[in-house]
């Protein structure tokens, strides 16, 4: 007997505010007795407009397929703030059906295109100048004829907004309405607002902040990018109990007043004067003064606005001091024992007009003194004046630091000690992946990794989250993509993302450095940047399976290949223009960011590589010429690079770790130059007594270069290094998130630079793809993307006595944990979600007759197949929970239970 659970809509459990009017819903399977091999063989859907399903909408009948994923209910197109209710069951191989699911929802936003009754109100230019630092507050009051059944906020801003309904805050979000690229996207937010109505008399109040679009971005002090008026959008949709309906909505009739923050920038904090609130000024009790004017209503498109796509950024966990430091300056400083990405809440006591202040900072100094130089010039701080109340407690709004320290500066004794805490804050992405082993400095490493996704995961892909950059780095995006999809549910997050490249690229295909972007006219184009626009929807589309992201992607990446297609002084070769190359490469000459790797390699390999995907995708797509023209072009490209780049005797004209890396990792090579670029990569690692010389563009790939072309051994001691370079170094110096240079801090305790050396980049962390896929051995397999079929690989090595990894996919959970037992026996235990199918590879195995599973005989298991023996063993399994036991010698194997 099975049974459904799991349903989920546009990834996500009843969401409320959707911008689909045909959204995917998905589900998964549990096997209710334990029994393997459960797959489903039909489905039938049913969406109604009440949960009891008295009044059904649409029905699918029954739909004879194994697909529980992204399903569509054809024929069914979803209105605007609309709820949709719907349920699922479910066909096992036996033609047993299930019950069905329990009753879930999606709610549809106010869909792009949709007619607004709110106007674009923002504060009089003659109350807030232009050049003003203080932000307003907006407020109305208004009153309700009777008992509210259901009522929702739609809602959006020109800068960052919050709001307030009788005097609480309106949901759980922040950084609304999120970055995009604002002239072509912005995104609309819903909000149930039912609990916080009441008949009679009511007000609603919004906070509004520069943010991204108004405020400082990049290192030049570039400010109003996409505008230089704070505004705000809403309609509050009210439901009566008697039927009736009324709509609230942003118009001149709202009122504005400077409010208490004085300052705030993403990079330079916020400064808060508590002598200018407003006491109830968004609640009813507040009465009118002399410092509220009427809003102005202004113009402003509506053509941009769509429904939130990706997740929003939430609070997600929050962190105490584990140490109070005095440092040799006699400064005092805070250590929460882990650099994030957030904002301190903090409490104070003292004197009306005393101040406060909080600065932010990744590391300390070689003497203990707090260092911020390698902040540029991001101020990263916090200043509070008092009110002169018993206790204050304040935490900043339109701000968020990268930090693990903080200095406290000013009335010092104000301070309450045991009311600090750090809020970690990031995009609220399901986690999905978790690994771990015996060597305590790779799960400090793997723990660094996934602090750098929550750091630099704040609803962009950022490269930093502390200096004056904090920008969406296309590159970095697009190193790190392969270990995100095993960390986190990352398909929403991304797919907002990849709509702002594509809104962004130039019309002649040319994807710009960084996403939303904001930087020179000129700042596209460079190989491996650029190729995110190819490789990150490729990569979703394997790990989740789900094609729309290719189709809606496929114009883009095609853009991106047209593009290099042109620039080359022939069209199968990319030889000209700017690339970042091998970005800090340790092979660079002295002085030099960029590695010794040729670019023209690296450009002409990444523009094969995407040549590739794009064939692929165009084959997904049913795209049938568009597949032809592309497999003919990757042909091409790939015969031109060797031509270009490898001698008749099989040799690669430049000769680095990156550029063997790269021609082994995208298969740019015949038979016999493979060998010999494998081997030279070998000598390359002799040469540097098994050190990395790469950079951005060669680190991801290493690992997995090494492992698939009969080099565990030394794939595992790269991993294992601990001194400089090498993944481990950071760890032995006390990091606790990915660092931008191998050597950020040296061995004494000074700096690479201050111009250049964030303490919290993830691009290095791609290493965790290769834990993943190696070490536990959680592989997706191409011919049925999403992890409906899969292959169980672990490499043990290293002298790692166990692993384990475990991965939540669209189907369920996969589990991969190995350990070493007595006499040199491998136990393997491996679990297969309902409704997959897994390819299990034994390493070392030498036959079925040396493999127990469960206590039996291999041949003999029940859900097993045997494939394959002989150097190894390769079995077939279905659903369910497998337990393997051998031994690398060929000795029979001590069974287990």
């Amino acid at each position: 007997m099975i049974q459904v659970t799991s349903v989920q809509c546009e990834y996500q459990h009843n969401p409320i505010g959707i911008g689909e009017r045909q959204p995917l819903l998905s589900w998964k399977l549990e096997a209710t007795s334990g029994q393997r091999k459960v797959n489903q063989s039909a489905y039938e859907l049913e969406v109604a407009s009440d949960a009891s399903f008295h009044d059904i909408l649409w029905q699918s009948g029954i739909i004879y397929t194994e697909q529980s994923t992204f399903v569509e209910a054809a024929g069914l197109i979803s209105e605007s703030c609309k709820r949709y209710y719907w349920r699922v069951r479910v066909w096992d191989g036996d033609g047993v059906v299930s019950d069905w699911s329990p009753a879930a929802f999606w709610e549809t936003g106010k869909l792009k295109g949709e007619t607004w009754s709110g106007k674009w109100i923002s504060a009089p230019l003659a109350q807030l100048p232009a050049d003003a630092e203080q932000v307003p507050l907006l407020r109305k009051t208004f009153t309700l004829r009777g008992q509210v059944k259901q009522a929702r906020i739609y809602a959006t801003a020109l800068g960052l907004y919050e709001l307030e309904l009788n005097g609480k805050r309106v949901g759980d979000t922040y950084f609304a309405p999120g970055w995009t690229s604002y002239n072509n996207v912005l995104q609309t937010q819903t909000y149930d607002v039912t609990d916080h109505l009441t008949a009679g008399n009511n007000a609603i109040g919004a906070w509004l902040g520069n943010g991204w679009y108004k405020g400082n971005l990049a290192w030049s002090h570039q400010k109003e990018i996409y505008g230089n008026r704070l505004a705000l959008l809403a309609e509050l949709h009210v439901q009566y109990e008697d039927g009736g309906e009324e709509v609230i909505a942003t118009d001149g009739s709202w009122t504005s007043a400077p409010g208490p923050i004085r300052m705030s920038e993403i990079y330079h904090g916020e400064t808060y004067d508590a002598s200018l609130e407003h006491p109830g000024w968004s609640t009813t009790a507040f009465s009118k003064s002399s410092d509220w004017q009427s809003v102005e209503e202004i113009s402003q498109t509506y053509e941009v606005l769509t429904p939130q796509i990706n997740v929003p950024v939430r609070k997600k966990e929050t962190l105490k001091p584990v140490e109070w430091l005095t440092t040799p300056r006699g400064e005092t400083v805070i250590d929460f024992g882990q650099n994030m990405v957030g904002w301190v809440k903090f409490s104070v006591r003292g004197t009306a007009g005393d101040e406060v202040s909080l600065k932010h900072a990744e590391v300390l100094d070689a003497e203990g003194n707090f260092y911020t130089d390698n902040l540029r010039s991001a101020k990263q701080n916090i200043r509070y004046t008092l009110k002169g109340e018993s206790i204050e407690t304040f935490e900043p709004r339109f701000t968020f630091q990268g930090f693990r320290f903080v200095k406290l500066e000013g009335a010092v004794s104000a301070f309450e000690r045991d009311a600090f805490e750090a809020v970690v804050i990031h995009s609220d992405m399901e986690e999905t992946g978790k690994f771990s082993c015996s060597n305590p400095l790779i799960n400090q490493l793997q723990s660094n990794i996934r602090w750098g996704l929550k750091g630099n995961f704040v609803d962009v892909p950022t490269d930093c989250p502390q200096r004056d950059e904090r920008l969406g780095w296309t590159g970095d995006a697009q190193m790190f993509i392969g270990t995100a999809v095993y960390l986190n549910n990352v398909a929403p997050f991304f797919a907002k993302w990849l709509g702002d490249l594509a809104a962004d690229q130039r019309s002649d295909g040319a994807v710009p450095f960084v996403v939303p972007h904001v930087l020179a006219d000129d700042s596209y184009g460079s190989a491996a940047w650029g190729d995110a626009a190819v490789i990150i929807p490729w990569t979703l589309y394997a790990s989740y399976g789900d094609k729309r992201i290719l189709e809606r992607q496929y114009d883009s990446m095609k853009g991106w290949v047209s593009y290099v297609e042109a620039q080359g002084d022939q069209p199968y070769l990319w030889n000209t223009g700017f690339h970042f190359g091998d970005w800090l490469g340790l092979d660079a000459k002295s002085g030099d960011y960029i590695g010794a790797t040729d670019r023209d390699i690296i450009a002409s390999a990444f523009y094969a590589y995407s040549v590739k995907l794009v064939r692929k995708s165009a084959e997904v797509l049913g795209r049938e010429e568009d597949a032809a023209h592309y497999a003919e072009l990757e042909r091409q490209v790939a015969d031109a690079f060797r031509k270009e780049f490898v001698t008749p005797g099989g040799r690669l004209s430049s000769s680095t770790q990156t550029g063997h890396v790269l021609a082994l990792m995208f298969e740019l090579l015949d038979e016999p130059s493979e060998r010999r670029s494998a081997l030279r990569l070998k000598e390359l690692l002799e040469a540097s007594k098994h050190h990395l010389t790469t950079g951005f563009v060669g680190t991801p790939y290493i690992s997995h270069v090494l492992s698939k072309h009969g080099m565990l051994d030394e794939a595992y001691t790269l991993l294992l290094q601990q001194d400089y370079p090498s993944w481990l170094y950071p760890v032995t110096k006390g990091a606790t998130t990915i660092w931008e240079h191998w050597d950020g801090i040296k061995e004494d305790g000074s700096f690479w630079s201050a111009d250049m050396n964030s303490f919290n980049h993830y691009a290095y962390g791609a290493v965790g793809d290769w834990l993943y896929r190696t070490v536990a051995g959680i592989q997706p397999e191409e011919s049925a993307p999403g992890y409906k079929r899969f292959v169980v690989a672990p490499q043990p090595g290293g002298g790692l006595t166990f692993a384990e990894g475990e991965l939540e996919t669209m189907y369920g959970r996969i589990r991969s944990a190995w350990k070493l037992g007595e006499n040199g026996v491998i136990e393997l235990e491996v679990t297969v979600p309902p409704n997959t199918s897994a390819e299990i590879r034994l390493p070392g195995a030498a036959g079925s007759d040396v493999v127990a599973e469960s206590g039996q005989p291999l041949e003999s298991s029940a859900g097993l197949t045997l494939l394959k023996s002989g150097d190894g063993v390769i079995v077939e399994a279905g659903s369910g929970t497998y337990k393997f036991a051998y031994d690398f010698n060929g000795q029979p194997a001590v069974a287990i239970s």
